[in-house]
């Protein structure tokens, strides 16, 4: 074949390929796009989704729905995005079960966590207090930790229920300092804080933005954040990996997409999401609800949700936990 004979039919290819990738942005070009919270309304993540929704939807020049598609475990909403279009189109509000904690808490899930969802970027991780009734006679770390190897098996961690998160990070905890506390699973936050501040139960590790105006009333005492570093809205509380280094409780939220979405839709995407959550605006917004933001790139992301499923399966196996 003659050398320019080849470079025409090269030319050509690439005009066919560039005319596809065009028709396919086309297609998408202006329709709205599905952000779907696998929790109902209201939640931490729902009100984080919808902050970042409208910026969102301005940079990319599309509408951005926020769906919340509740239940399961937050394996609903995975189930819905995984069986999208891989197009870009439908996102996922990303917390720790449906790719991190529901495979080692779950007989079977109603897709591949690993195949059929793909992580875009960090949002940011909601960081997470350790709280005592102001009943207990402790007033530090150290001396809870002493005071519960003293007593062994009479101090009751609560949480928001069987395999929540605060039920995990309560385990978490009792494994790292070797503890016999006993879990006491809730219907809900709600009804946990309310023994909690009654003294019906001694300790918690859940959201610091459910705890933080009953930090600050008094009615509840900060030992500490299960995060690996201080936290800017509780300064002078210190993080658990001061004690335990390592120690990383706070649920990781991030955004993913439906498996084999292409790379490049998945770039723009991080790009655009990342642009948001560096906003001055976002970012202080999120820190009052107790959000750290932290951008990453795809591959970054992934590794982490790998490092994360690792983690947590230890601790999840280590403490028999399933979900109901």
């Amino acid at each position: 074949m003659k050398f320019w004979t080849l470079v025409a039919r090269c030319g050509l290819g690439l005009l066919c390929l560039a005319a596809a990738g065009i028709a396919s942005a086309q297609a998408t070009a202006g329709r709205p796009i599905q952000f779907v919270v696998p929790f109902a309304a209201g939640g931490g993540s729902d009100v984080m989704a919808r902050l970042i929704a409208e910026p969102l939807s301005q940079r990319l020049g599309q509408p951005v729905v926020v769906q919340n598609r509740a239940g399961g475990n937050a394996t609903i909403g995975a189930d819905f995005v995984a069986k999208s279009a891989p197009d870009g189109l439908t996102l996922l509000h990303t917390s720790p079960g449906p790719q991190i904690t529901n495979p080692y808490l779950m007989a079977k899930l109603p897709y591949d966590p690993l195949k059929d969802l793909a992580p875009v970027a960090r949002l940011g991780v909601f960081v997470n207090v350790l709280v005592v009734s102001p009943k207990l006679p402790v007033k530090t770390l150290d001396e809870l930790i002493a005071y519960a190897r003293a007593n062994p098996g009479k101090l009751s961690f609560a949480s928001a229920g069987i395999a929540s998160g605060s039920h995990l990070a309560g385990e978490y905890f009792k494994r790292a300092a070797n503890l016999d506390i006993v879990h006491v699973p809730y219907k809900g936050t709600g009804a946990a804080i309310a023994d909690l501040v009654a003294g019906n139960v001694q300790l918690s590790l859940d959201s610091m933005a459910a705890f933080m105006p009953l930090i600050k009333s008094g009615q509840l005492r900060a030992l500490a954040v299960g995060y690996a570093q201080r936290s800017p809205s509780l300064p002078d509380v210190p993080a658990l990996a001061e004690l335990f280094p390592g120690f990383d409780a706070a649920p990781m939220n991030y955004l993913s997409v439906r498996g084999g979405t292409p790379p490049e839709i998945i770039e723009r995407l991080n790009r655009e999401v990342n642009a948001v959550l560096t906003s001055p605006a976002v970012r202080q917004r999120l820190l009052d609800m107790g959000v750290l933001v932290s951008v990453s790139t795809p591959d970054e992301i992934a590794k982490q949700v790998e490092s994360e499923r690792q983690k947590w399966r230890r601790i999840i196996e280590a403490s028999g936990a399933k979900a109901e």
